[in-house]
């Protein structure tokens, strides 16, 4: 099951549940629609993987498994 991370790595931007906006790779590094295109070139900047559109987990399902609380927040020469 996808830990739905709540921030982009790279600049710290809010990602909720909910969110278009938010990228991830197979591994689940969580990027921003910005920083993914813009900054990361749509790889991974942790495995060189592609980075695609996460997933939207129903509201019901969301309620029974919530999106983890933990931020992630790593330093990336790309994100500097």
């Amino acid at each position: 099951m996808l830990a739905l991370r709540p921030n982009c790595e790279c600049c710290d931007r809010d990602l909720p549940p909910d969110s278009r906006e938010a990228r991830i790779c197979t591994f689940e590094c969580t990027f921003c629609a910005d920083c993914a295109e813009s900054r990361l070139g749509g790889a991974c900047p942790n495995c060189g993987g592609e980075l695609v559109r996460r997933p939207i987990r129903p509201a019901a399902a969301l309620a029974r498994f919530p999106a983890q609380v933990e931020r992630v927040l790593k330093a990336h020469a790309a994100c500097a």
